[in-house]
């Protein structure tokens, strides 16, 4: 996006990238169905960037949701709100918004090398590792948009992080963000259930609920409502070493009807074949109360009920950056000016996953990282022009 609006103010552009192709991790957005942004409430959207809404702001009122989806129908993409509010392409694919994107900046003259991993500078000059080796390059502006340290494989490994420290900027150590949870399973249950879905229940942390569902992992949790509350959860273990979520597996039924219906006579039937009949409980539901509480809860009906009702659920860790779907942390917004470039490096504009900002899963990061692009492209013509 930052060499769209480049091109588009006369600049000649060339777009390095340290993968074989262009647009990998986009791609990798899409994987389920490009979910580009979110139809709601233009406050309830931007309190989705957390502690960071207030530098984010600008940035979405320049280039915001509508802007978002009036420019990908621009490029031929029809898109359509869901009934969760997330916003996806007509076709539910991310290629062919790729394609017609980079058709068009080819067309339009931006020069794309491929497979040029940066490596900093050398004096005035941009330091490349190429194919054909070192490659320098000399540039009048210039837009760093690196990711942030998730995905690897597809190119945002943080290895940008040192080259700017070394520079003096202030980088915010890269932090897993919508990410999943180590529990620390028995074998008995990991061996069973890893993959499971468990659907339909309410988390409750730090008085918030959510509806959702989330999988079982071989090593704890992850999934959409896990995301939702992952910022704050990371933030909770790493102070105080663990972080304490509670579950109401059965949240379409009150406390009273769950001691009566557990209460009411089960003759000869085993208890899990009890709760199975009288509450539909059964399967992994079931296997997380045994996980999770001990015999004297299953003997008491109503510290049972309430269990099912709250169902506490210890996290130990959050997953490895590595495994994250996006990160935390980046350049510190301080070290940046209101166009996005970096006071100690005039010329220097940075953009994308690559700031200290984070959002949820539901079109939020793909937003506020192709409205940053704009803004570094326009805050780069306004310094090519003179005006910085």
């Amino acid at each position: 996006m930052a060499a769209e609006t480049l091109l588009a103010g006369g600049a000649q552009v060339d777009l390095y990238d340290r993968m074989p192709s262009l647009g990998r991790k986009f791609l990798l957005a899409g994987r389920g169905g490009l979910n580009l942004t979110h139809a709601e409430p233009r406050e309830k959207f931007l309190a989705r960037y957390g502690e960071r809404q207030g530098e984010v702001e600008p940035l979405l009122a320049a280039f915001g949701p509508d802007d978002l989806r009036a420019w990908a129908e621009g490029l031929g993409v029809e898109t359509f709100v869901g009934s969760s509010g997330r916003v996806f392409p007509r076709a539910m694919k991310a290629a062919p918004l790729l394609r017609a994107w980079l058709h068009r900046l080819r067309q339009a003259g931006v020069h794309m090398h491929v497979r040029h991993r940066w490596l900093g500078w050398d004096g005035g000059e941009l330091l490349f590792e190429a194919p054909d080796g070192e490659v320098r390059v000399r540039a009048a502006v210039v837009v760093l948009a690196l990711g942030g340290g998730s995905w690897s494989k597809f190119g945002s490994d943080g290895a940008w992080v040192p080259v700017l420290a070394a520079r003096g900027i202030r980088v915010v150590p890269l932090k897993p963000a919508n990410c999943g949870f180590d529990v620390g399973w028995s074998e008995h249950f990991r061996s069973r259930f890893a993959g499971e879905p468990v659907k339909s229940v309410v988390l409750d942390w730090a008085g918030e609920h959510r509806r959702g569902e989330f999988v079982i992992t071989e090593t704890g949790v992850e999934g959409s409502l896990i995301y939702g509350f992952s910022a704050s959860l990371r933030d909770a273990i790493e102070h105080t070493g663990a972080a304490e979520i509670h579950l109401d597996l059965m949240p379409d039924r009150e406390l009273p009807r769950l001691i009566e219906e557990i209460t009411h006579p089960r003759g000869a039937r085993s208890l899990s074949s009890h709760l199975q009949s009288r509450l539909g409980l059964k399967g992994v539901k079931t296997a997380l109360l045994r996980e999770a509480l001990d015999a004297g809860t299953f003997a008491d009906p109503g510290r049972l009920a309430a269990a099912i009702k709250s169902l506490p659920l210890r996290l130990l860790a959050p997953r490895p950056l590595e495994e994250a779907i996006s990160s935390a942390g980046g350049v510190e917004f301080g070290a940046l000016d209101e166009r996005l470039m970096l006071h100690a490096l005039p010329g220097v504009f940075c953009a994308g996953e690559m700031l200290d900002w984070e959002a949820p899963t539901g079109g939020y990061l793909l937003t506020a990282c192709i409205a940053s692009g704009r803004a570094a492209g326009k805050g780069a013509l306004e310094w090519l022009e003179g005006k910085g």
